[in-house]
């Protein structure tokens, strides 16, 4: 068999375009009015709000599937509400971090560690339903301290969107724990 030279390749009219797009400058650093430690501060806290948010969310979900007995239907529907809701919340958390400059947790492993709210095992048998209100009284209660925590931070940053986000979360979570305590009196 004769051996065939390979064909030159022409240049084509992406390939030249491609090459100038490849040196485009870098995105320039965030310059909102916060120096970069207090944002990192905020992120930091955020994170930790993230990560309680999400294991509330969690634990509400998991109620909200497990619920069984007499209060069955308006607890299962009471925890839907609340676990939706928290759900869209902590797409507005994420990002709020990531508008600050760094990068939301996203994995169990980080929230694990992060959070003040402890993990609830998975339901071998099905827990009373006041047991489980008790504990969305005080998981709320625990996500409103976070806040509280990075709300000073934030205030002190003069972090305005930090702190409308952290305010508006702790009317909701507020609210959350008062109308679950009220089943509990």
């Amino acid at each position: 068999m004769a051996k065939t030279k390979p064909k030159p390749v022409k240049k084509t009219k992406a390939a030249s375009v491609a090459a100038p797009l490849a040196a485009a400058p870098s995105a320039p650093n965030i310059d909102i009015g916060i120096s970069s430690g207090e944002r990192k501060k905020i992120a930091d806290g955020l994170s930790r709000f993230l990560a309680d948010s999400y294991t509330l969310y969690l634990k509400t979900h998991n109620f909200h599937w497990n619920i069984t007995g007499a209060m069955f239907n308006s607890l299962h529907t009471m925890f839907e509400t609340q676990y939706t809701e928290q759900w869209t919340a902590l797409d507005e958390i994420a990002e709020r971090i990531r508008a600050l400059g760094f990068n939301a947790p996203g994995s169990y492993r980080e929230f694990v560690s992060l959070t003040s709210i402890p993990e609830e095992p998975g339901l071998t048998d099905s827990a009373d339903w006041r047991e489980m209100v008790r504990q969305l009284v005080v998981g709320n209660e625990a996500v409103c301290r976070t806040a509280r925590k990075v709300l000073d931070i934030a205030d002190d940053a003069d972090d305005a969107p930090t702190e409308d986000l952290l305010t508006q979360r702790l009317q909701t979570h507020e609210k959350y724990a008062w109308m679950l305590r009220s089943l509990l009196q």
